[in-house]
């Protein structure tokens, strides 16, 4: 019987631990937010504002990355074919964490994402903050990030100035830049922009959250 409860208070003193520490972390975050924010406002790497996308595009970049965007608090895994990583989930992995790894800081990157990241940023911000932002691979040994940049990268022309397949190109990258490269896997590029168009057009439907290559088989 002492046994028992010795191994109870031991589980109520570990969860109680592990309560604060994650209390800590959110509390931590949320005092940060507002500079990290105002610091990448200011930085000089915004260029797009949200409003040079057309709806057209952002529906696309929003159907295909993160569909509930605009209802979600920073979290969600129940929408079919966005993953398990929303777009503020993947801003807090670039800004809160110097090298973020997998596993348990999973769950910090979901906390501070769902109770300091989103609840304190508007999401026209976060948007505008992901679409400057976002990892787009390497041209020359150099990281691409943001949508003018990578426009400017691959495609040698202004963001203003992409066609409809070359901007579905650079959306494709999105979730795995490394394996679905513009230039470099052109041809696995090109059959996810193939199957992107039939996402927007409701010829596909994904199955489920992890649906998000619609069907296509890529060793990623």
């Amino acid at each position: 019987m002492k046994i028992a409860k010795r191994i109870l208070l031991f589980i109520g003193l570990l969860l109680a631990a592990i309560l604060i520490y994650y209390t800590a972390v959110v509390l931590n975050a949320r005092a940060k937010t507002p500079a990290i924010v105002q610091g990448v406002l200011n930085s000089g790497r915004m260029k797009l504002e949200l409003h040079d996308l057309t709806n057209e595009q952002v529906q696309a970049l929003l159907k295909v990355q993160d569909q509930n965007f605009y209802n979600h608090q920073g979290f969600d895994i129940s929408t079919p074919g966005t993953g398990i990583t929303t777009i503020s989930q993947g801003l807090v992995k670039f800004y809160y964490f110097d090298k973020f790894k997998p596993g348990i800081q999973k769950i910090k990157q979901t906390l501070i994402a769902r109770f300091a990241f989103d609840p304190m940023t508007p999401k026209d911000t976060i948007l505008k903050l992901f679409i400057n932002e976002v990892y787009l691979g390497q041209h020359n040994g150099k990281e691409v990030k943001g949508f003018e940049n990578a426009a400017n990268a691959y495609l040698n022309k202004s963001f203003k100035d992409l066609t409809w397949d070359e901007y579905l190109g650079l959306v494709a990258m999105i979730r795995s830049p490394n394996n679905l490269h513009y230039i470099k896997d052109k041809e696995v590029n090109q059959e996810r922009v193939d199957r992107i168009k039939k996402l927007l057009s409701g010829e596909y439907v994904p199955v489920d959250n992890s649906d998000w290559l619609y069907g296509q088989k890529v060793k990623l």
